[in-house]
């Protein structure tokens, strides 16, 4: 028993230590949010702000003042709600036929979403671009088609294995009260796949909402940027970078995806344990 409880120390030790150099980053974006430009800029970027480099909120009215700011914002919500919401609808849906059709067209879909997972995305991203241009899938109104294509391995997996736990049943005593397999499923299934819904939604969503390589590879960065696009871009007059509005910008965009993380952080480790262990 003692060694046990002395291993379990050491290991939360371990871990602790590990959280806080993980979060260090983050911290450290914070505070040189507050600070004046010329303390990013020294050796003082790795203190606390003090009333000499204190720039209080300055910083976050400049990165929201700033010339694309709230357009990119637009773009990023836009392409992170679309793309997250044909994620689920579609592969929930996909996932319901390869469960409930055991056969071996199902068992060959099932497979390629799965081997989609562990394809390099540097193989595919010079043909991707040639693709997205041709059949103009090259702007924030339809680029949810080609987050479609790369959210799926991921989400139908987990969508597989909590379809498989859900009774027969269930889905039976619907169809014999009249309903037809579609009904079935809006009616019945999508509310039991709830946990899972949630889960999917919030992983894609941090997914979608912090990429930058594919929207640049695929979006025309002259007319549209993300809100990541935008931070690398983020210069000032004679192209200067002003680091503590870029500062700000990154801990607006990281704080709203924080909280989605956190408010549904319990259904993340519910969705994922019921998508890969049941059935």
């Amino acid at each position: 028993m003692k060694k046990r409880k002395s291993s379990g120390l050491v290991w939360t030790i371990i871990l602790t230590i590990a959280a806080l150099l993980w979060v260090y980053p983050i911290f450290m974006i914070l505070f040189n949010s507050l600070k004046k430009e010329s303390a990013i800029n020294t050796a003082s970027a790795f203190s606390l702000p003090v009333p000499d480099t204190f720039a209080g909120f300055e910083n976050y009215i400049n990165a929201i003042g700033s010339k694309g700011f709230l357009s990119s914002l637009t773009f990023s919500l836009f392409i992170t709600l679309t793309s997250v919401a044909a994620i689920l609808i579609c592969c929930s849906m996909c996932a319901w036929y390869i469960t409930r059709v055991n056969g071996k067209l199902s068992q060959i879909l099932y497979y390629l979403f799965v081997f989609s997972m562990v394809v390099p995305f540097q193989m595919v991203m010079f043909t991707l671009s040639q693709t997205a241009d041709r059949l103009k899938l090259n702007t924030p109104w339809n680029i949810w088609v080609i987050y479609l294509g790369f959210g799926a391995g991921l989400a139908v997996f987990m969508f597989c294995g909590f379809v498989k736990s859900i009774p027969v049943e269930v889905e039976e005593a619907a169809m014999i009260d009249g309903c037809n397999p579609l009904q079935t499923f809006f009616l019945i299934d999508i509310h039991i796949l709830k946990p899972t819904m949630i889960s999917v939604g919030i992983l894609e969503a941090m997914w979608v909402w912090n990429d930058y390589l594919l929207p640049t590879l695929v979006l025309d960065i002259k007319k549209y940027k993300t809100i990541p696009m935008l931070i690398q871009y983020f210069r000032g007059s004679y192209g200067k970078v002003e680091m503590g509005p870029m500062m700000a910008s990154i801990m607006l965009t990281v704080i709203p995806i924080i909280i989605v993380y956190l408010a549904g952080q319990k259904y993340i480790i519910k969705g994922v344990a019921a998508g890969a262990v049941k059935g």
